[in-house]
């Protein structure tokens, strides 16, 4: 875990001065490591490796630790100083990368710079590992009424590291049958989805919701809640995009979101209105119990999150496309007509609200507390 820093160094430099060199080097830079030297064997152990190449050359030395031990699959990031023909060999070595279609960059420029770099890019490679190390499953179908929001595992498995198993929905509904429209029902589905969770080892699903109206007059609105305040990403109505979202949003925030319609957008403002009957508990402030907003049964949710700044978040169920845009959370509201949540949301770039009416990617879309754009364009590009 963490970052490790590996080092190539030319035998013709003065070991002695190259060594106190690099330790005066790091001294100013702020972020914790673990300084493996010129010991590649645990290459890959870490969430972030990195390579100070610590003079000139290196190239060759690069060339065959890179051809012996370590992983073409990853990117190779190059840390090089002002000294010693350092950034001459890293971009020698960049270059010979490059013609390899392998990815990669040189960490160079001042020690606040790189510092800041380091410290985003850490955050990057955990967030691209917890992707790889997500196991997900639809339970049921997509809803009838998802037209366009269908998934390519291949893609998605391609692009993120991870697979989407199919579980039938009775799964859930057997342990449930009568089991009535109130709270205790609710609780008891809450129960058997975590059941099936825990049996499949599931850290993310969504549950095609809306068949629980009417195979057990109850809804899955309270256990999603609670399951995805406990670290479980759990989706509705079976969106995997959607889902997918989600994953990609715990992933780089440590909440899952919101998962939301737009019921409102206005493109001369830039606010758009978002509302659904269910959000995680540990992202809101204080919130309500009401019945589910379209079949007037059950437990729905009403949350008021912290005002401030969001994300808005969607990619495609072929990994193709994604929506991210900031803004602020500005109200909670609760009007009658709609989802029992309800966040007015005002972009930072009103232009970025003409998506919603003329390209968008479904209709469900994430809301993340604070702002993620950044990391989340560099993740999916």
């Amino acid at each position: 875990m963490g970052i490790a820093v590996f080092t190539l160094t030319s035998p013709l430099h003065d070991r002695e001065k190259i060594e106190n060199y690099t330790k005066e080097f790091f001294s100013r830079l702020d972020f914790d490591f673990d300084y493996r030297g010129e010991d590649f064997s645990t290459w890959g152990q870490a969430d972030l490796d990195i390579i100070f190449v610590r003079t000139g050359g290196t190239e060759n030395i690069f060339k065959q630790r890179y051809l012996d031990v370590l992983d073409v699959k990853k990117s190779v990031y190059l840390l090089a100083s002002y000294s010693n023909n350092s950034l001459a060999a890293s971009m020698e070595i960049l270059s010979w990368l490059r013609q390899r279609g392998i990815n990669g960059e040189i960490l160079h420029g001042s020690h606040q710079y790189i510092s800041s770099r380091i410290n985003s890019l850490i955050q990057l490679e955990s967030s691209r590992k917890a992707l790889a190390q997500t196991k997900a499953a639809i339970i049921g179908r997509p809803s009838d009424w998802l037209i366009a929001s269908d998934v390519n595992r291949e893609a998605i498995l391609a692009k993120l590291g991870f697979d989407i198993d199919y579980i039938p929905i009775e799964e859930v509904e057997r342990p449930c049958h009568d089991i009535g429209p109130g709270k205790d029902g609710a609780e008891k589905i809450y129960e058997a989805i975590k059941s099936v969770v825990n049996e499949h080892k599931l850290n993310a699903f969504t549950i095609r919701c809306f068949d629980l109206l009417s195979s057990l007059k109850n809804t899955g609105c309270l256990a999603l809640a609670k399951l995805n305040s406990e670290g479980i990403v759990a989706g509705c109505e079976g969106d995997a995009p959607a889902m997918i979202s989600m994953i990609i949003s715990r992933c780089i925030s440590g909440k899952t979101g919101f998962q939301a319609n737009p019921s409102k957008v206005d493109t001369e403002t830039g606010e758009v209105l978002f509302a659904h009957c269910t959000i995680p508990l540990n992202m809101v402030e204080r919130y309500e119990l009401d019945t589910h907003f379209e079949s007037g049964i059950g437990v729905g949710i009403r949350g008021f999150m912290k005002e401030g700044p969001v994300t808005v978040f969607k990619i495609s169920g072929d990994a193709q496309r994604f929506f991210a845009e900031e803004g602020e959370l500005i109200e909670n509201g609760s009007r009658p007509n709609l989802c029992r949540t309800q966040q007015l949301i005002k972009f930072n770039d009103k232009e970025a609200t003409k998506y919603f009416l003329t390209n968008p990617i479904g209709n469900h879309h994430i809301i993340i507390p604070g702002h993620w754009k950044k990391i989340l364009t560099e993740l999916l590009a």
